[in-house]
């Protein structure tokens, strides 16, 4: 039987196809946006990106070497579904590193398909969209993403941190905390993307204590735990209500491999706390419908790079140095360090503030009579804020690409990454940057050559 409709009620219909109200809340990604730029420079003219934030290495060797026997292994554990929290033996080497290096101890582990589905996971578990849930400013622009595409947009906290240590505030979280309708959820991220500072155990001992008096949970992203310079320490902090998220993309190189990992309280901590519901079952709702489970070949190759040991990924990291000189130096425009920029503490990163015209700068079209906006940014977007203008005039004219502040709650801002490229290559970079921000701080308008 066919089906078929008249050519009269076929040209009178009109149907109007919407996407969803939560996607269109939700920020575009930055980084997407950011390898758009650098693709419309002409053929013949590279572009260096000390944007995205990875590393220039891949994982250890004896990883990789298992990856090329498993990908011709005809064994169902590699290439069928596993277990949807992940591999049992993965999952124990997990727990064994949270007790003795974290200090974890009666935590539960979800392996994920990385740091970001992890916290998602955690944004469908433990919240609803009416729920009000803080993020520290400058924030991770997919924190912030994951809860407006989640349906929570409206309800984010936006707190601030020291404008000199760019610590979160936690005198403004006791105030939101001691409300008669306290956040449900607040989430720090140490060491932080994207200023590159580490907080001290005394101020996340702190922030778990508050939280815990508020019935809040408190989620601590540590994707960057291993990224540690001048004899600092990193520390995660436990409890009833302290879930912390972990992740093998940077430290391991492994960012196209997708692991990471939730470690949660397990059953007996929850009681403790006064929680008498199933943390384990409710997330493995979520992850059955998102992921099924973490894919099998990448967690094995996890579990090679852990049993690797610490030895492969701090020779990557010490090997940085270089990196993290030459970028800072190419910052010495906008101030010293404290001073102008801040970072290099923990993480990948360096935080800087640019010049103050363009503070509030906004790119019109062409030929636009606003005075800060003429003929002059010709070649430039229309509608971007300043660090949005900025960093686009530096892929254009500098040949190097970084993130805008904005992308992170901060206008006027940039984040730099500086584990992207090969020391040579981090050094050419450094010096299209530290050329581009030396025009930049004697220019009163963004001019294109």
């Amino acid at each position: 039987m066919s089906y078929s409709v008249a050519a009269e009620q076929s040209h009178s219909v009109i149907i109007s196809l919407q996407v969803s109200q939560r996607v269109l809340a939700t920020d575009p990604p930055v980084i997407v946006k950011t390898k758009q730029l650098m693709a419309t420079v002409p053929a013949g003219k590279q572009v260096l990106s000390l944007a995205q934030g990875i590393v220039h290495w891949q994982p250890p060797p004896a990883a990789l070497e298992l990856a090329s026997k498993l990908l011709h292994s005809r064994s169902a554990g590699v290439h069928g579904y596993g277990p949807a929290d992940g591999l049992p033996a993965l999952r124990e080497a997990l727990q064994h590193k949270l007790a003795n290096r974290n200090g974890l101890l009666g935590y539960e582990v979800m392996v994920t398909a990385g740091a970001n589905q992890a916290f998602v996971n955690l944004v469908l578990t433990l919240t609803d969209e009416s729920d009000k849930v803080v993020l520290f400013k400058p924030y991770y622009f997919n924190h912030l993403m994951a809860l407006q595409m989640t349906g929570g947009a409206d309800k984010v906290l936006l707190g601030p941190c020291d404008s000199s240590t760019l610590h979160p505030d936690l005198g403004w979280l006791q105030e939101q905390l001691e409300r008669p309708d306290p956040p449900k959820m607040v989430v720090i991220v140490n060491p932080c993307n994207p200023t590159g500072v580490l907080l001290p155990k005394e101020e996340l001992e702190a922030a778990a204590d508050m939280c815990a008096a508020a019935g809040t949970w408190l989620i601590l992203d540590n994707t960057y735990e291993d990224f540690l310079y001048e004899g600092r320490t990193h520390h995660c902090i436990s409890g009833p209500n302290v879930i912390n998220v972990f992740s093998f993309s940077k430290a391991y190189g492994m960012m196209g491999w997708r692991v990471g990992y939730i470690a949660y309280p397990g059953q007996q901590l929850l009681q403790d706390g006064g929680f008498d519901g199933d943390l384990h079952a409710e997330l493995l709702k979520v992850q059955d419908t998102i992921a099924i489970c973490p894919s099998q070949l990448s967690q094995h190759i996890a579990l090679a790079a852990l049993q690797e040991g610490d030895s492969y990924l701090q020779q990557q990291i010490q090997g940085l140095a270089s990196n993290r000189a030459v970028i800072a130096d190419a910052l010495s425009s906008l101030g010293t360090q404290g001073h102008g920029w801040a970072g290099g503490e923990g993480a990948i990163y360096y935080w800087a503030k640019l010049p103050d015209q363009f503070q509030e700068l906004h790119v019109a079209a062409a030929g636009s009579a606003n005075g800060h906006s003429s003929s002059k940014a010709a070649g430039l977007e229309a509608g971007l804020s300043g660090d949005e203008a900025v960093v686009e005039w530096l892929i254009k004219e500098h040949g190097v690409c970084i993130i805008p502040g904005s992308a992170c709650g901060a206008p006027g801002y940039v984040r730099v990454a500086f584990a992207n490229l090969q020391p040579e290559q981090c050094e050419v970079a450094a010096a299209r940057l530290k050329a581009g921000l030396k025009q930049l701080v004697k220019m009163d308008t963004l001019v294109m050559v």
